[in-house]
């Protein structure tokens, strides 16, 4: 997985989500949409790996993981993206829908329109 790889990815979990939620299928839709925004960080990170450079341990081991807030710290964006919500409030409305997202949403089938 690259880049590139993340950024279609991303794409193709948004696409999906509005599917579903044009259905009114919320859950599938947040949960999916949340995949979308971890695809972003990630090919975020991927940027940061230079080709033919040995990546570090701990820096990899951080990187696999789903939670949203930590992601964009590895992916370097924490002082642009605080800054950007203090400019932004709609940015900061959509992190507060967005941020508590987890892998584990797959299950829980409560998630309204809201």
């Amino acid at each position: 997985m690259n880049r590139n790889y993340f950024q279609r990815l991303a794409e193709i979990r948004v696409q999906e989500a509005r599917s579903l939620l044009g259905v009114g299928h919320y859950p599938g839709a947040y949960y999916l949409i949340g995949y979308a925004v971890e695809c972003v960080l990630k090919a975020c990170v991927s940027k940061q790996i230079k080709r033919y450079d040995f990546p570090d341990k701990k820096f990899i081991s951080d990187a696999h993981v789903h939670n949203l807030e930590q992601l964009i710290g590895i992916a370097g964006l924490a002082q642009d993206f605080k800054r950007d919500i203090q400019v932004n409030p709609v940015i900061e409305l959509n992190w507060t829908v967005v941020k508590d997202w987890k892998e584990t949403y797959r299950y829980d089938y409560s998630i309204t329109r809201q």
